[in-house]
């Protein structure tokens, strides 16, 4: 098990950053609308899309959030 101080260490910004991609595609496929390319993007008007891009946040997220936990453990 590590120390606290190993959670603290600057390269692991990938939690963060992993929890916010994660948090976006949660938010996102509740509302049905997410930011794509300077514009928005609706589930109801163009679902291919839409999911698309919510599947590259889950999928961002867990990459993130599964490269920090290999590093710290």
């Amino acid at each position: 098990m590590p120390d606290l101080y190993s959670f603290l260490k600057p390269p692991n910004i990938y939690l963060p950053i992993g929890g916010i991609l994660f948090s976006l595609a949660v938010f996102s496929t509740y509302t049905g609308k997410i930011s794509a390319r300077f514009c928005w993007v609706y589930r109801a008007k163009e679902p291919i899309v839409f999911w698309l891009v919510v599947a590259t946040y889950y999928l961002g997220g867990v990459c993130f959030i599964g490269y920090f936990l290999y590093k710290v453990y």
